[in-house]
């Protein structure tokens, strides 16, 4: 009995030596992440991020979010006279104009060249197959005049924003001749 009178009180300051030592460790954890969060918050100014932006775009941590791209080729359907052609022109161009105003049409445009690979559509879409079902939309590829690929891509949440600026910096529209 007269060990135990003894060892108690030595075990008693033992648990408190480890339990202000565990407080200690934890504040210190605890200060570190919230170091690392002051930090993150900081680099996050200087980058210039805007929250609301981030939100309205889509965008994760990186700016960046999910498109599916679809290159545009030359179908086999190439034997149309030019009124056709024209027609078929003006509706594809209509049919762009459509996606685009739904938000699901973040860039579309053409290549240089005469080469077999005719032109882009970048949709803000979550799927192969939701893409595929606007691209079948498309009246040229209706008729065979174009074919589609389609590919997830991951680039920066930034270009939702395009139509909104290039509306900005046109005098008219691509359809006016």
């Amino acid at each position: 009995m007269e060990f135990l009178k003894k060892i108690v009180p030595i075990l008693v300051m033992l648990c408190l030596v480890f339990m202000v030592q565990s407080c200690v460790k934890n504040t210190q954890a605890e200060s570190k992440n919230s170091e690392t969060e002051t930090e993150q918050i900081q680099e996050s100014d200087k980058l210039g991020y805007d929250p609301e932006l981030a939100e309205k775009y889509g965008a994760d941590d990186y700016g960046m979010k999910k498109y599916v791209l679809a290159f545009l080729k030359r179908g086999p359907n190439q034997d149309l006279d030019s009124v056709k052609k024209m027609e078929l022109q003006a509706a594809h161009m209509a049919n762009i104009t459509r996606m685009a105003e739904e938000g699901k049409l973040v860039l579309a445009g053409p290549f240089f060249g005469n080469d077999d690979l005719r032109g882009i559509y970048i949709f803000d879409v979550q799927s192969i197959k939701e893409a595929e079902d606007l691209t079948n939309s498309d009246p040229a590829i209706q008729e065979g005049s174009l074919v589609m690929e389609l590919k997830e891509w991951y680039g920066s949440a930034a270009l939702v924003g395009v139509n909104e600026t290039h509306n900005s910096l046109m005098k008219k529209q691509i359809t006016d001749n």
